[in-house]
């Protein structure tokens, strides 16, 4: 079961969940809209021959910022991280992330795997961006990049993101390599 437009704005009133900053429009019949920030992780593919996650072997990696309106150019076949504007998460809800169908049409997926938020983690969720079309694709700060759904809980977790060791302020941690080279 998912909650509708109304149950998200009322949990969203009652602090049960939690979306900053919290957009009315942005609301669907199922679920809410979040927008793309402005920092994208790279990948250094010309300093890097593979990736061997069974060994922490990594890429290296540079940080971008996009200032708001201009454009980040999404090549063909590149996969890179990106940020939502919005800063999301509930203790009482599991939440999805989905892509928007009108940019899986284009060809841009917007999580390979990672779609659940666990009650008890709050973020700036990493979109993993890839761009399967044969065209660029033009990601622009603050266009609706993916939509959130809220399922409740049978009952109240044992355990939950906060709690159990897992939490993170740092929601790229153990994906990338520890020090990320920062390019001006």
């Amino acid at each position: 079961m998912f909650l509708s437009d109304i149950d998200i704005k009322k949990e969203v009133k009652r602090k049960t969940i939690t979306i900053e900053p919290f957009d009315e429009t942005r609301l669907q019949p199922a679920s809410y809209d979040i927008v793309l920030g402005n920092n994208f992780l790279v990948n250094d593919a010309h300093t890097s021959t593979f990736i061997d996650p069974a060994n922490k072997v990594f890429p290296k990696t540079h940080d971008v910022r996009v200032p708001d309106g201009e454009a980040f150019v999404l090549h063909p076949g590149v996969s890179i991280l990106g940020y939502s504007k919005d800063y999301f998460g509930s203790d009482h809800y599991l939440i999805e992330v989905n892509g928007k169908s009108s940019l899986a049409r284009i060809g841009l997926l917007v999580h390979n795997s990672a779609a659940l938020i666990n009650p008890g983690h709050f973020l700036h969720v990493a979109l993993e961006l890839c761009n399967l079309n044969n065209v660029p694709i033009i990601l622009r700060p603050g266009m609706a990049i993916a939509q959130l759904t809220f399922s409740p809980l049978s009952s109240p977790p044992k355990q939950n993101y906060k709690e159990n060791g897992r939490y993170s302020k740092n929601n790229v941690a153990g994906y990338i390599p520890p020090k990320i080279i920062k390019k001006k």
